[in-house]
């Protein structure tokens, strides 16, 4: 961290640049994140993302403040910096949350009800007025069947599928990027749900679809199959379209497919790329058995 961020957190927070304590953090990929004091900061680094998004901040600071409004356990905003002009970087000052990620539960039904009843309490939002509004990553239309696909009839349903127009369904607000990394846990109970700058309002079947993708590949199409069942119990307007299964799935995808980085920083072992292709593989042969 350079001088220039520090003399701009000790402004914000009315203390002396030299005496903050400062701890590098783990777990995020497209920027800086840093514990400060007791709070949080996150500097945006990721020059493409950037270049292609010069809002992160003042999107990331919306999506806060609406889910605060909405009662939802998400980090109280401290100081921001739009475009780096104060900090050098385009950051976020933020309280920090108690608690921390968990990605191998030792209780796989109580981490399950967790995950399900929280993102069901971000979608009884309804964002109306949300500046954002969801747009899917991939050309769906230039997606080829991957090379370690042991069905390529299974895909080529399931892309001929995610070339349809979107099921008519209705919009809530939506994280956007939930999965277990950005869940906090603390006396095994969730403390409170990070990482919004992609927050928008859209189907709720994209939040629960990267859910079960992440589910299925750190562990296995089963557990994600539970986390819908618990949703679906939990949920309000909400009717499962493997539809958006799929979106996530094809979203996902890259040549090679590997282990996301995040879940080997906190600590995850004895994944590989090969196990990623496999469990990828099953994931999309059970969604394309559940299209009646």
């Amino acid at each position: 961290m350079n001088e220039r961020m520090k003399r701009w957190i000790g402004e914000s927070i009315y203390e002396a640049p030299e005496k903050l304590l400062v701890k590098s953090m783990v777990g995020g990929i497209s920027a800086e994140i840093y514990q400060v004091q007791n709070l949080v900061l996150k500097s945006y680094v990721d020059a493409q993302w950037l270049a292609e998004e010069s809002d992160l901040v003042k999107h990331e600071v919306a999506s806060l403040c609406y889910a605060k409004g909405g009662r939802l356990q998400v980090p109280k905003i401290i100081a921001y910096d739009e475009n780096g002009e104060k900090s050098s970087k385009p950051s976020i000052l933020m309280e920090k949350l108690g608690g921390s990620p968990v990605l191998v539960p030792k209780d796989s039904t109580q981490f399950i009800e967790g995950l399900a009843q929280t993102l069901a309490a971000i979608h009884k939002l309804e964002a109306i007025d949300f500046e954002w509004v969801y747009a899917a990553y991939t050309d769906m239309s230039k997606v080829k069947i991957p090379h370690w696909a042991t069905n390529s009839t299974t895909w080529k349903r399931a892309i001929e599928l995610a070339n349809q127009p979107m099921p008519n369904v209705a919009m809530h607000f939506i994280h956007r990027d939930y999965h277990p990394a950005n869940i906090l846990w603390q006396d095994r109970q969730v403390s409170g749900v990070v990482d919004w700058v992609n927050a928008c309002r859209g189907p709720a079947g994209i939040d629960v679809g990267h859910c079960r993708v992440n589910l299925a590949l750190l562990h296995s199409v089963e557990m994600a199959d539970a986390f819908l069942a618990v949703y679906c119990r939990e949920a309000i307007e909400f009717n499962y379209d493997p539809y958006f299964d799929i979106i996530s799935v094809l979203d996902f995808i890259d040549e090679p497919l590997t282990v996301y980085k995040g879940w080997l920083d906190l600590g995850v072992t004895g994944l590989t790329n090969q196990l990623m292709e496999e469990r990828m593989d099953a994931f999309m042969e059970s969604i394309v058995g559940r299209i009646k």
